[in-house]
């Protein structure tokens, strides 16, 4: 493994402020006591690597539904979709990608579409990885409508340790697939919610790459799926 690449990845600008803080503290700690400012500088590295912004490889494959987060597949279940994300009102299955303070952050879309609808809710913090934070905790649902008609919803929720959704994108604004569309600070998870009948590509507890990992193939009819991963 190249530890330049690495190392060497850009930062996304939201991180800037932060790494500054960081690196502040760093030094006001080294004045204290020495050995605090290597843990200081630690944290400040840190901090730069959470706000990492790498180029991926996005499949080019028309049809695919892409992972809008690096994380664990947390969660998979048939539910009915939040009402005002205008997705209907039958259950569709969703998918849950939940970030630790680990992964990167940056958040992109799963399909090459229109945002057709942005709905904020203020909530809670409980832990993101906990079905009910679907419900309680503060969220960013976003609903992206391709060129064919298809719909994707995509919840960015805040976490335990999550305080501030940030959503670069805005209603009637195009997007390509694996394009960044916004970011959540320290912790937390993405739901989405594929469209009627498309079953998922995924399984708990795979990790997911944002704009790379196919979650679902909307060109498969779901009887060549046959409850099976392919």
């Amino acid at each position: 493994m190249n530890m330049i690449k690495i190392v060497a990845v850009p930062m996304h600008k939201e991180g800037r402020k932060f790494v500054a803080i960081f690196a502040v503290i760093a030094i006001l700690l080294g004045l204290l006591w020495k050995p605090l400012f290597w843990i200081g500088a630690a944290l400040t590295v840190w901090c730069y690597y959470f706000f990492r912004n790498p180029v991926r490889s996005v499949p080019q494959k028309p049809g695919l539904v892409l992972s809008p987060a690096d994380g664990i597949i947390s969660l998979i279940s048939d539910v009915i979709p939040p009402a005002d994300m205008d997705l209907g009102t039958q259950p569709l299955t969703r998918v849950s990608v939940f970030m630790n303070v680990f992964n990167c952050h940056v958040n992109r879309a799963c399909i090459p579409g229109t945002v057709s609808k942005i709905v904020y809710h203020k909530g809670r913090f409980v832990n993101a990885s906990l079905d009910k934070a679907s419900e309680h905790n503060e969220r960013n649902s976003l609903t992206i409508t391709g060129d064919d008609g298809i719909k994707i919803g995509i919840v960015q929720i805040a976490g335990l340790v999550a305080r501030r959704i940030v959503c670069f994108t805005s209603v009637g604004e195009k997007l390509d697939a694996g394009e960044r569309f916004g970011l959540i600070r320290f912790g937390s998870r993405l739901d989405i919610y594929l469209p009627p009948g498309v079953p998922p590509r995924v399984s708990v507890g795979q990790t997911a790459v944002a704009g790379e990992t196919i979650l679902a193939d909307l060109n498969l009819p779901a009887e060549n799926w046959q409850g099976k991963l392919i």
